[in-house]
Formats: structure tokens, C-alpha cells, sequence
């Protein structure tokens, strides 16, 4: 895990060139373990997949293969995940009017409830443990939050830096 006390030899640049060797080693995984532990401890029945899957239906209608690929998952592993979710009345799906061959994934109001329910669970959850932490390393994760946007805005499909 990262350590602020962890000393940089060698200069402003060779610290920046270190930190970010060491941020791109262990961020994501660390990001990873922090929702694994998140998802199993919130108490419900939505698995990180399906709510990844409903987070990404809440912006609108989605073709199976976009979801698939948001979700990193092969095809046929999101089509039985939407299956079964079709069949918990989460989501529904439906031919594209412009194109019959498209087969189009939207959320139903009882799936935007679960989404919210195990949204709710999840921010109590972490409510309650940021509460346990010292004010300083709260405060340092808030400002953590402006750079992770930056960080992701940057790794958007599309982005020209």
C-alpha cells in the first residue's frame, strides 16, 4: 500500500518519476481490493457485475457487447449476467427501432431501485469506516478525489493529451 513516509531519493523530478512508478504498480489494484471488499460487505444481492451493469444502464439503453466490454466480461458470460437479471425484473431488453439485429439492455424502475438500494449500502458502509479513520488521512482521500477525475478523464476513449 502507499505510504506517504516513504522517502524519494534524488530530486523533485526523480520523486514525481518514483511516485508514479509506484502509483501505476499498485493503484489499481488497490482500487480493485477497496471495491471487492465494499461489495462483499454491503449486505444485499447485487454482485460488483450487476451493479456495474445497472450503474451503466442508469445513463440509458445499452447494446449487450458495450456492456460486456464496460464490464471487462466476455459475451456470453454478460448475456447470462442479463439474462438473470432479466428474469430478478432489473433490466429489460428490446430490438433497436433503427436496427432489428441490435438487441438493446435498459433498466426497469426495480432494477433502478436495486441500483439504489445497494448504492445506499455502500456509501453507509464506507461512511461509517472513513469515520473510524484520522481526520488527515480523510481529508488527504477527499483531495485524492480531484486527481482520480483528472486521472480517468485522461484515460477516456477519445482524450488528445
Amino acid at each position: 500500500m502507499l505510504s506517504q513516509a516513504d522517502p524519494v531519493v534524488g530530486g523533485p523530478d526523480a520523486e514525481r518519476a518514483a511516485l508514479a512508478d509506484r502509483l501505476a504498480q499498485e493503484l489499481l489494484p488497490c482500487i480493485a481490493q477497496l471495491t471487492r471488499l465494499v461489495v462483499r460487505q454491503s449486505p444485499g444481492a447485487i454482485s460488483r457485475s450487476e451493479g456495474g451493469i445497472l450503474s451503466s444502464l442508469s445513463a440509458g439503453p445499452r447494446r449487450i457487447t458495450d456492456l460486456a466490454e464496460l464490464e471487462g466480461l466476455a459475451q456470453p458470460t454478460a448475456t447470462l449476467l442479463i439474462k438473470r437479471m432479466e428474469q430478478s425484473g432489473w433490466v429489460a431488453r428490446r430490438r433497436d427501432d433503427q436496427d432489428r439485429r441490435v438487441v438493446l439492455v435498459s433498466l426497469t424502475p426495480a432494477g433502478a431501485s436495486a441500483l439504489a438500494q445497494f448504492r445506499a449500502q455502500y456509501r453507509d458502509l464506507l461512511r461509517g469506516r472513513l469515520a473510524t479513520l484520522p481526520a488527515a488521512q480523510v481529508a488527504v482521500l477527499g483531495e485524492a478525489l480531484g486527481a482520480l477525475d483528472a486521472l480517468i478523464a485522461a484515460l477516456q476513449p477519445g482524450d488528445q493529451r
